[in-house]
């Protein structure tokens, strides 16, 4: 395969597909948001609470057993999850469980996974 095998050598501008592009494309707002979320899940101790999360609304004292940390870590990292949108939590009695804050933080936890899988 030659170096430059996939290097456009041409100089056409298709007009409808940069059009079609334009009409679309997210404001500078929304690709900022975008890149605070992959970072903030781009943490490997953070997804591994979304994992524990992904399987079931669970406390920090369960979570910080499963992935075998302290509470006080995973009280941390639950914060900055929360603050950011990316979980959600309910207090019940003295116990304050913790979830994926929609579904479509599951959705993308979830295909990543999936992608993940399918690939090694």
């Amino acid at each position: 395969m030659a170096k430059n095998e996939f290097i456009c050598d041409c100089n056409v501008i298709h007009k409808e597909v940069v059009d079609k592009i334009n009409k679309e494309i997210p404001n500078e707002k929304t690709f900022h948001h975008l890149a605070t979320f992959f970072k903030l899940i781009g943490d490997e101790t953070r997804l591994r609470i979304l994992f524990v999360l992904d399987q079931e609304e669970t406390c920090v004292c369960d979570i910080a057993n499963v992935l075998s940390m302290s509470k006080s870590s995973i009280s941390h990292q639950l914060a900055t999850l929360r603050k950011s949108g990316i979980v959600k939590c309910r207090k019940q009695g003295k116990e304050v469980y913790y979830s994926l804050d929609d579904e479509h933080v599951t959705k993308v936890f979830e295909i990543a996974i999936n992608h993940i899988n399918h690939k090694i």
